[in-house]
């Protein structure tokens, strides 16, 4: 790949995909830009495409893989199938109107959909038959879905930007068309080498082949790790990902718009941190590579093209001990597993207790452990915590297991070793008449966090921001 590494490669999240203009004049087009090239772009699917080919981020709602897996009726998966190709054809139409450029974006779609279905179905007939089981290839269907997405969207923005007059390159990385399992590493380099980044703009799937299949580590964080390898791959001097908002002190859509702040500077540990809670700046596991690189890594808002954003470099350490940061996480089981023949034997039992957590794989956020008793807090859907409730309560009947649902509010900064700093969060929390059933602070001191009844998830993280961000911001000025 002819590159002099002073180029960047930048992610584009899906809600931004899905306004063109703004990724147009705002990110490919920015007048701060002596030049479009010198930049690889990672793209995710249109907004909501992915939830309706696997199942809904949040609410769990299944897709076409959902359906497909748990194949209750025949037919239901096939009408969400339809329902995938209806949205992605109506995307086309909004994107290209009508002309031979729409016609292409359909059938180069179409065409993978086909592939796809056809797929499903004969994997569905032949699961029929007792000597296969369907559980046996439902990791590769999902991965065989998930890249759909991505390819429909590299291809529609490669072919807008080239209607622009940009020398823009789709660089399909599904392995589509591939006869042969690859690893990662290797088709990224196969796809990069012959571009020269000073003369073509690579647009490349969010989605990404690979011999041990992408989703089985990383499942929808997949976008982050290509984009992860290949800045590690080309050896960028920039890792950039753009967003619909900023990397603010809290969210705004609960604190106010008014109230939160860019955070500006910080460190991979307070990423990591975040996407503990679910707020992903960055895949953990993609961050890793960036980190052990050197390669920095800026979060931008689409919408404020001229604003730095966010830097998160592995050195940064604020100026002063503060709170950059207050983020939660809703929707968390507090499960108190106690016994009195726990004493001297935690390890033993901890161990039995996340073999059962990790075979639901279910996201643990934190743990307690007192000498008689462990509480973990999972991040799961009350089916998911009902059978492991089931299990917990069969693997030690002499227990007593008890579940909660709880909320986890937590103040994060790249340095917060300051005398007080606890005590001025506990207070903040207390004024508001909210008792904290649980509290952690690690010797790291990167963050404080606070286990409360779910019902004061707002109101505690209002409370935090207030005291801990809006307060010091006004008495630094």
């Amino acid at each position: 790949m002819k590159t002099s590494n002073l180029h960047t490669v930048e992610k584009i999240g899906g809600t931004s995909m899905s306004q063109y203009l703004a990724v147009r004049d705002n990110i490919m087009f920015n007048e701060q830009l002596k030049n479009p090239y010198q930049r690889v772009f990672v793209v995710s699917a249109y907004a909501g495409i992915t939830n309706l080919l696997l199942e809904h981020k949040k609410t769990a709602e299944p897709g076409v893989y959902g359906r497909f897996a748990s194949a209750e009726e025949d037919q239901s998966w096939v009408e969400a199938f339809t329902a995938v190709r209806n949205r992605m054809l109506e995307i086309n139409q909004e994107l290209f109107g009508d002309g031979a450029l729409k016609d292409k974006a359909d059938k180069f779609i179409s065409r993978r959909l086909e592939d796809a279905e056809r797929a499903l179905t004969d994997l569905n007939n032949l699961c029929q038959h007792g000597h296969f089981e369907i559980g046996d290839h439902l990791l590769k269907v999902r991965e065989m879905l998930a890249s759909l997405g991505e390819a429909h969207s590299a291809w529609n923005l490669a072919h807008l930007l080239q209607k622009e007059g940009i020398n823009a390159v789709f660089v399909d990385l599904t392995g589509w068309d591939i006869d042969k399992a690859v690893d990662m590493d290797e088709l990224i380099k196969e796809k990069f080498w012959s571009l020269d980044l000073s003369e073509c703009l690579p647009i490349a799937t969010g989605y990404c082949h690979s011999a041990k299949g992408l989703m089985a580590t990383f499942d929808r964080g997949y976008s982050e790790m290509t984009f992860s390898r290949i800045a590690v791959l080309t050896r960028a001097k920039e890792a950039i990902i753009h967003k619909e908002y900023h990397l603010s002190s809290a969210d705004p859509k609960m604190v106010g718009l008014d109230k939160v702040v860019p955070i500006g500077l910080t460190n991979y540990d307070v990423a990591d941190q975040l996407a503990n809670l679910g707020m992903e700046a960055i895949h953990p596991r993609a961050a890793k590579g960036l980190r052990q690189s050197e390669i920095s890594l800026r979060v931008k808002n689409t919408f404020e093209p001229n604003h730095k954003g966010t830097l998160i470099t592995s050195t940064y350490v604020s100026d002063k001990p503060k709170v950059e940061i207050v983020a939660g996480r809703e929707n968390v089981y507090a499960f108190e597993l106690f016994d009195q023949d726990m004493m001297g034997q935690v390890n033993r039992f901890d161990t039995q207790i996340l073999e059962l957590i990790n075979e639901l794989k279910i996201q643990m956020v934190s743990k307690d452990v007192t000498a008689n008793s462990i509480t973990h807090y999972l991040s799961c859907n009350l089916k998911k915590a009902k059978r492991l409730q089931t299990l917990l309560e069969k693997q030690f009947p002499e227990a007593e297991v008890n579940v909660r649902k709880v909320c986890i509010v937590s103040a994060i900064g790249s340095d917060m070793q300051e005398a007080g700093m606890l005590a001025k969060a506990v207070k903040a929390i207390a004024e508001q008449g909210i008792s904290i059933q649980a509290l952690h602070q690690s010797m790291r001191q990167v963050d404080i966090q606070f286990v409360l009844d779910e019902s004061h998830f707002e109101t505690a993280t209002v409370a935090l921001h207030q005291h801990l961000v809006e307060q010091e911001n006004e008495a630094g000025h």
